[in-house]
């Protein structure tokens, strides 16, 4: 049984990242070369160490809290705060090169380069308050703030696209966390008759699934998945995604596919699927929205022509994946769901990455019909980028078969099989989506008059791709790796529901 652990360290990862950028909005016109982007680069950097220090207190058998009850660190926050502070690193690095290009181009103009690493920081405290907040209204407000964060992020271009996007972003999250909302007060209004003001810890609440009426339970649920699928962008949420992706900078399209969609997963984790065990509804429910939308994401990634569409359509079918398997209830499912959105974290923002590096060296040309033989002058984006595609489609020896293939297993196990079926087939799609796109870039013989003009992606950019690229090969190689997080993380999800049975 896991030990608590009092520490102010869970506070602090999610106030020197806010405090950080309103060090860096008063501060970051003094004319010193590189300032903001070092200081954003130090406090990331204390950040992840902090991270890590906080993780290996959780994975030797502690339950780390903070401000009584109210924050709480176990295995599932661990691997969620691990995956959004070292992406989050890797693309401030990559950051650095990219938008000095775009303000010497004359995009953006100097001064909002400040605005730019100030969001990234108050982007990172949010999403590290919302992975460690122990109270389900946080939660919800946390997930607020983080959508606020994020869309003026992907409206930081300002031009009507960009700010189409950020609109519609903001409009259609908001509107669906309102109804996760919901689902919460009906949660707590339920249980506070047996559990008091505790009923809306999320370490207390799977003692609800068994005492809740089944009318109000699943009516809870289903506002709940509808605020979560919203946040995550599965169909038919999923309006906002493809334009908030496409239209924001590179590197932050990375952070929307790698970490932004992973928190309807998360909370669904926390929520909805303590139920699974109560309500078979519930697993069956969950499948059909998953399977919809991956084979709905992936049929629309193969008709796009700009690369960041077509990622961004990858990403609704990639995390359907994600909530198939958590959906399930299961110790399999589970396991295989965060493995798999482990997995997906790196792969993506590695894609993402990948493009933005394809759009720093051709003048911000993104669409594959203008591409054509470009891969030959930009080898490490090359690699980079069929690494990813060859580790989404689920092909060995990749990260993605690993994850792929253990949500196979789970969800063989519960007797789905319409549902694998139509896994399998999603993959197969994918692997013709990613492949088509990338031999059409980088393996096509042409001339139209890009080519002469490409530079290669610089070395801060060139080492966050190197880096994504090697945990791909990395873990589909020695996929025991990362058992012992994904284990206790899954533990974690599971001793919630223990606590009620």
């Amino acid at each position: 049984m896991p030990t608590a652990h009092s520490s102010l360290l869970p506070l602090l990862l999610i106030l020197l990242p806010i405090c950080g950028a309103l060090f860096t909005v008063l501060f970051g016109w003094v004319k010193v070369r590189n300032a903001r982007e070092i200081n954003t680069l130090v406090i990331l950097a204390v950040q992840l160490y902090g991270t890590l220090r906080l993780a290996l207190l959780v994975f030797n058998g502690r339950v780390v809290h903070c401000l009584g009850n109210a924050i709480c660190i176990d295995g599932l926050s661990a691997l969620m705060v691990i995956l959004v502070n070292a992406l989050v690193f890797l693309v401030a690095l990559y950051s650095v090169r990219y938008m000095q290009h775009e303000a010497a181009a004359g995009v953006i103009s100097d001064g909002r380069l400040t605005l730019y690493y100030s969001l990234l920081l108050l982007f990172t405290g949010t999403m590290n308050w919302t992975v460690t907040t122990n109270h389900l209204v946080m939660l919800y407000v946390a997930m607020e703030a983080s959508t606020l964060a994020t869309a003026l992020l992907v409206a930081f271009y300002r031009n009507r696209p960009s700010l189409e996007a950020g609109f519609k972003y903001v409009l259609l999250v908001v509107v669906g966390m309102t109804f996760a909302l919901f689902g919460v007060v009906l949660m707590f209004s339920a249980a506070y008759p047996h559990l008091g003001s505790a009923g809306l810890l999320i370490s207390e609440v799977g003692r609800i699934a068994a005492v809740i009426p089944k009318n109000i339970a699943l009516l809870a649920i289903a506002f709940l998945t509808v605020g979560f699928a919203t946040k995550a962008g599965l169909v038919p949420f999923h309006a906002w995604l493809p334009d908030a992706h496409s239209e924001a900078p590179a590197p932050i399209s990375a952070l929307l596919s790698g970490l932004i969609i992973k928190l309807g997963a998360y909370a669904l984790t926390r929520t909805v699927t303590i139920f699974a065990p109560t309500y078979h509804a519930i697993v069956v429910f969950i499948a059909i929205l998953s399977t919809l939308s991956m084979v709905v994401g992936i049929v629309m990634a193969l008709a796009q022509d700009d690369l960041k569409r077509m990622l961004a359509f990858s990403s609704v079918s990639q995390i359907s994946y994600v909530f198939e398997g958590l959906g399930l209830g299961t110790y399999l499912g589970i396991y295989g769901g965060l493995f798999h959105l482990v997995n997906h974290t790196i792969i993506k923002a590695l894609l993402f990455l990948s493009v933005g590096a394809l759009m720093y060296a051709t003048q911000g040309r993104r669409r594959i019909s203008e591409l054509a033989g470009v891969g030959k002058r930009m080898p490490i984006t090359a690699f980079s980028f069929i690494v990813g595609a060859l580790a989404i489609s689920g092909l060995p020896p990749m990260n993605g078969f690993a994850s792929k293939f253990t949500l196979f297993l789970a969800i063989g196990e519960v007797g789905l099989y319409w549902a694998l079926a139509l896994s399998l087939f999603t993959g197969l799609l994918t692997l013709a989506c990613l492949m088509r796109a990338a031999y059409l870039v980088f393996w096509q013989a042409g001339d139209n008059g890009t080519v002469h003009t490409v530079k290669k992606a610089p070395w801060p950019m060139s080492v966050a791709m190197l880096v994504l690229a090697g945990l791909c090969l990395l873990i589909g190689l020695y996929p025991n790796l990362l058992y012992p997080i994904l284990h206790q993380a899954t533990t974690a999800v599971l001793a919630i529901w223990s606590v009620g049975q």
